[in-house]
């Protein structure tokens, strides 16, 4: 069988596309798109055997009912620059084939993340783990750029003055900043992307990381668009309630209030917020299922 060729995602391959300060996506290589999954799920081999349409229904059929293992043909495989807190968060997803940067082998870049200043944000009161919208008075944000600049040269000047003593480079990087920027090679099938992509897309989702995702989301849309179509139609743009929640809808649909209090409340409220908000996009038509 011949190789899947993309045309939007063959534009795309190893090309650098920005990200923060001085971080990058790019795309090297992938195997499959939309034909590949269509194929997997009618376990043909041949091409052309199906209308766009049936495609596109079958893929939205397999994407809304949990019918994963098709979309796991289609691989994309990423090479990706970003500050080392970035790489910590990103490789809790362990459903990825991954080689980084050492720095055993290698003296690290003199290349540091220092964030904008609309980025220095006090931090949440209702979220531990975030940054508010607020952000911090301008002076005080450019005196705290200055404090990134400074401790990140100073601690690189002593990290190449520890090894130019002859200290061991898997010692003296020890003291290197979370900001310094490490790179790696990235490999994940198309199933696990989404997943990715829907936690690292998400509006609560720290912002260093969400534009990495957005620029990766580039990527999956160019490689296999049908599929991309239906990530966003079943799973970015859905919203899912808890037993709870449900009953809540239910009581509503009734007239009477939700009965939800505290955190829950405010939860499911910004979930009915983004049901609101969704543009109703057209539906494909129903899929001739594969047989078996």
């Amino acid at each position: 069988m011949a190789r899947i060729v993309v045309p939007e995602a063959e534009e795309l391959l190893d090309r650098e596309i920005p990200v923060l300060d001085k971080g990058f996506v790019r795309l090297v290589d992938y195997l499959g798109g939309d034909q590949r999954i269509v194929q997997a799920a009618r376990v043909s081999y041949g091409s052309g055997t199906k209308s766009f349409r049936q495609d596109r229904g079958l893929i939205h059929y397999l994407l809304r009912n949990d019918h994963t293992s098709p979309f796991e043909q289609v691989i994309l495989t990423f090479h990706c620059k970003m500050p080392v807190f970035v790489a910590r968060q990103w490789v809790r997803h362990r459903t990825a084939r991954l080689n980084e940067i050492s720095g055993r082998y290698s003296v690290m870049k003199d290349e540091f993340y220092v964030p904008e200043a609309d980025q220095l944000r006090y931090q949440s009161t209702d979220n531990k783990q975030a940054r508010s919208d607020e952000t911090l008075p301008s002076d005080v944000a450019t005196a705290i750029l200055e404090e990134f600049r400074a401790d990140q040269s100073e601690l690189y000047d002593h990290y190449t003055g520890m090894i130019d003593k002859g200290l061991a480079r898997e010692v003296a990087r020890a003291n290197l900043p979370l900001s310094l920027y490490t790179e790696w090679y990235w490999q994940i099938d198309l199933h696990n992307l989404f997943r990715f992509l829907h936690l690292r897309m998400d509006a609560h989702a720290q912002y260093e990381i969400r534009v990495y995702a957005e620029a990766m989301a580039a990527c999956a849309k160019a490689v296999s668009p049908m599929a991309y179509e239906a990530f966003e139609e079943h799973i970015l743009g859905s919203v899912r309630f808890s037993r709870a929640e449900l009953a809540g809808v239910a009581a509503m649909l009734d007239q009477k209030p939700h009965g939800l209090d505290g955190r829950s409340a405010a939860v499911f409220e910004q979930k009915l917020a983004k049901m609101r908000s969704l543009v109703p996009v057209e539906e494909p038509e129903e899929p001739e299922l594969p047989s078996g």
